[in-house]
């Protein structure tokens, strides 16, 4: 499954690094921020709630302003 969480706060590369890092310290969870769109899209491999993926970002000292589930090839 793969998910969009979009992101408040984040300006730099560190930033991007700083919550991509975060992210991943959830087992069974890869993740890619694109700082240009503000999001991250992560791939769970079993089922992840939401508020654990804000969580995550929370304490890198970000904010989630939405999680959505990434529907087939081009949906989001």
């Amino acid at each position: 499954m793969k998910k969009i969480i979009s992101i408040k706060g984040m300006s730099c590369g560190h930033c991007a690094a700083r919550v991509e890092n975060a992210i991943r310290q959830i087992s069974g969870v890869s993740a890619k921020v694109d700082l240009a769109k503000g999001h991250a899209l992560v791939t769970l491999e079993k089922d992840i709630s939401d508020e654990i993926l804000s969580a995550a970002v929370a304490e890198a000292g970000y904010t989630v302003s939405s999680i959505t589930e990434k529907k087939g090839l081009f949906g989001k």
